[in-house]
């Protein structure tokens, strides 16, 4: 995904109310940008921090800019939530994403569950249907990618639900977007949501797939380009996979 024009550089002043970060701009003029990002955004919050905004003059709206991008410790990282969806549609077009090709349609947002919308459905005649759910990881601590930074009941509901859409014969995907260069491995985030940890050990137990890329993030262009292992953590007597596993499965 190529950002239209080019991004605009300043420093974090301070984020506030979820969706609201003052950013100081190269130029010295203080502004304030819309954070889509409903996350604690851990570690990627400290003031002085540089980020990348994109700018939008379109008519009625109110904040003109976005928060795309911040960097820590010289590692750049997406941190739009808006985006993964079509980071996972773009490699799936283009075979990046080897283990959700083979499907004749894909359609966005199509109602399931209880009231929700599954981000991906894909379909095909002759194999059952996939639905993907996507989620943005941001946090990084030593070399293992976390998700989620904060306790998500949403989250928890997507993980129930991909375990019914498997009980009812379909394909259940769960893709996990790595915005970011670093982390060498993914788990869950015990220690922030465990309910969260135990629900998706239950959900692959089940039969749902659990799926980590990494992207390449810059100031020109955000893409997928490989798959992360995961590590489920601890087991108890529930815990299908063995800790260290690597439970990326192809089809």
């Amino acid at each position: 995904m190529k950002f239209p024009q080019a991004l605009i550089a300043g420093r974090l002043v301070r984020r506030y109310k979820r969706f609201l970060a003052d950013i100081e701009l190269d130029s010295g003029e203080i502004i304030t940008a819309h954070t889509a990002n409903s996350g604690s955004m851990l570690g990627l919050t400290e003031p002085g921090n540089p980020v990348f905004l994109s700018y939008h003059d379109k008519p009625g709206r109110k904040l003109k800019y976005s928060w795309e991008i911040v960097e820590v410790d010289g590692v750049k990282v997406g941190i739009n939530t808006h985006l993964p969806n079509r980071l996972v549609e773009e490699a799936i077009g283009s075979g990046v994403l080897q283990e959700l090709q083979g499907y004749r349609t894909l359609a966005r947002e199509k109602k399931y569950g209880q009231n929700s919308r599954i981000d991906l459905l894909l379909s095909d005649p002759a194999r059952p249907e996939c639905y993907v759910e996507v989620k943005n990881v941001t946090l990084v601590e030593g070399s293992a990618a976390l998700f989620p930074d904060a306790v998500t009941a949403r989250g928890q509901k997507h993980l129930l639900e991909l375990t019914q859409m498997v009980a009812e014969g379909h394909r259940a995907v769960m893709c996990f977007v790595l915005q970011r260069s670093d982390g060498q491995w993914f788990a869950p985030a015990d220690a922030i949501d465990p309910e969260y940890g135990r629900l998706l050990r239950q959900a692959m137990q089940a039969g749902v797939e659990a799926l980590v890329y990494r992207a390449k993030v810059s100031p020109s262009e955000i893409c997928l380009t490989e798959p992360v292992a995961m590590q489920v953590g601890a087991l108890d007597e529930n815990d299908l996979f063995a800790n260290g596993t690597d439970h990326r499965r192809r089809k």
